[in-house]
């Protein structure tokens, strides 16, 4: 398959490479032309600008920092928009706003172009193995019938929704996980601040109940399905518990930013006589303020972690 390929940095130079390896003729646009030697060393053609990577691929890839390297890609001098032919894909792998992709989809659709965002989770480490997540918005029949090409890049493509929905996927994923790491350097500090020594108190916490489960995975016991009751552990026992390690917080002088939030969450269910209910019950603060409900069907909670 012939494929165009522009933004070839630490995740889109082993991506392209998995591609070429897997027998597809890649044309290669990047800003340093250095980044592209390897690629054209072993076959692959060296464009020029965007359009010259574009205009020949039956699927143009592009993995670029951000919404304006996109579109200075599509829109600039040289772009891909008009290059671009009828009956084409591009798969955008970036980390990109949900509108960026919403507006490029929208203007390309008059030329029979399907763009679909693309983001991939897995770092460099993921785009060498092709041990990557795959977060797709867009057209669904296009998604099916390059499902194959995706797998090539990453063993878990996922179709998640229209145009900007991969988008929306990617930002919740990494705001959770930028999230849980300022609260992982609260604990931590915490911890060895009162006395434990760093690699016990690693394996500690790693050992406890969050520690063994993948902390996605405890979604759907409780607030994916809507089950607070009978509890798994109550309000008012988490609420004792943050309590007294922000009073072992206070005592050894470490600031808790995002604890005190949690610990905030936890007194206004209390007050609200939530005290016996499952401590998730709390989360479901977040969507009275946000004006959404987050469940899912119980037919489909038992596939979810298959």
């Amino acid at each position: 398959m012939k494929i165009g390929f522009i933004g070839l940095g630490t995740m889109g130079r082993p991506i392209a490479a998995r591609l070429q390896r897997a027998g597809h003729e890649l044309t290669v646009h990047d800003l340093r032309r250095d980044a592209a030697q390897a690629l054209v060393d072993h076959g692959a053609q060296w464009a020029e600008g965007p359009a010259h990577a574009a205009a020949a691929a039956e699927v143009l890839f592009t993995s670029l920092p951000g919404p304006a390297e996109v579109e200075s890609v599509a829109l600039g001098a040289n772009g891909v928009q008009d290059a671009l032919r009828a009956g084409s894909a591009w798969f955008d792998l970036t980390t990109n706003s949900p509108d960026c992709v919403r507006q490029l989809h929208a203007a390309l659709q008059d030329r029979n172009v399907q763009l679909l965002d693309a983001p991939v989770s897995g770092g460099p480490r993921g785009a060498e193995s092709g041990k990557l997540a795959l977060w797709v918005g867009g057209d669904r029949e296009t998604y099916d019938r390059y499902l194959g090409l995706l797998r090539t890049i990453g063993d878990q493509p996922c179709y998640v929704g229209a145009i900007g929905a991969g988008s929306v996927a990617k930002l919740a994923h990494n705001c959770a996980t930028f999230s849980i790491q300022t609260a992982l350097a609260e604990v931590m500090s915490l911890g060895v601040k009162a006395g434990v020594a760093p690699a016990a108190l690693f394996r500690a916490i790693r050992q406890g109940a969050s520690g063994r489960a993948r902390t996605f995975d405890r979604l759907p016991d409780h607030f994916l399905a809507g089950r607070f009751d009978p509890p798994a552990f109550p309000v008012h026992l988490a609420h004792k518990d943050l309590v007294l390690a922000l009073d072992l917080a206070r005592r050894h002088d470490v600031p808790m930013r995002v604890a005190q939030n949690a610990l905030a969450e936890l007194e206004e269910a209390m007050r609200r006589g939530w005290g016996h209910r499952d401590s998730r019950v709390a989360m479901t603060l977040q969507e009275e303020r946000a004006g959404v409900t987050v469940r899912v069907p119980e037919d489909q909670l038992r596939t979810l972690l298959d």
